[in-house]
């Protein structure tokens, strides 16, 4: 997968359709078993969220997930805009950093990574849409949310300082306001 994504962030000019392209064959290789682990790993991670909003984040993680996965392999649009080199080559980066040189997952039959790269490039770069979607909570009943054509995040400063957080890809701008929306 990095080979090939590698291969992409060397062009001088990278299109939309070329990443489509590439997450297509990739989201062709993800299984309903592969979906399934992919949700029983949310699952599990959902254990650490705070109960109160546990079954609203996890529910929304998962149809979120497993629906993207769908959505990329059924998607027929037709994407000729360029995408943002500098923001796609640090993507990239990250992944790499998350993925091979601190081996987060060590099972090989495990493509929650893949799944993961998937849903965050098709999300930020061919969507242009946020990596949470709307609606998703945070503590304080705080969400995701979309106001005058601005995706806005309750979070996404808190998460800048996480080297493995992938919030400083995302599009959302951080949400100033306390919204219980």
């Amino acid at each position: 997968m990095f080979k090939e994504l590698n291969k992409l962030k060397q062009k001088d000019h990278i299109f939309k359709k070329d990443l489509m392209s590439l997450l297509q064959n990739l989201a062709k290789t993800i299984s309903v078993h592969d979906l399934a682990i992919a949700t029983a790993i949310l699952r599990e991670e959902g254990k650490y969220v705070q109960k109160n909003y546990r079954e609203e984040y996890l529910n929304i993680y998962i149809k979120y997930f497993i629906m993207r996965i769908k959505d990329v392999k059924e998607d027929n649009s037709e994407y000729n805009e360029l995408i943002e080199k500098k923001e796609f080559v640090e993507a990239i980066e990250l992944f790499e950093s998350q993925f091979l040189n601190e081996k987060l997952y060590k099972n090989e039959n495990d493509k929650f990574p893949i799944i993961y790269i998937i849903i965050t490039l098709y999300t930020t770069f061919i969507l242009d849409e946020p990596i949470h979607p709307v609606g998703t909570p945070f503590p304080g009943s705080l969400k995701v949310r979309y106001d005058n054509g601005i995706y806005l995040c309750p979070v996404k400063d808190k998460q800048s300082e996480n080297p493995n957080a992938v919030c400083k890809l995302c599009i959302a701008k951080q949400d100033d306001l306390n919204h219980n929306s």
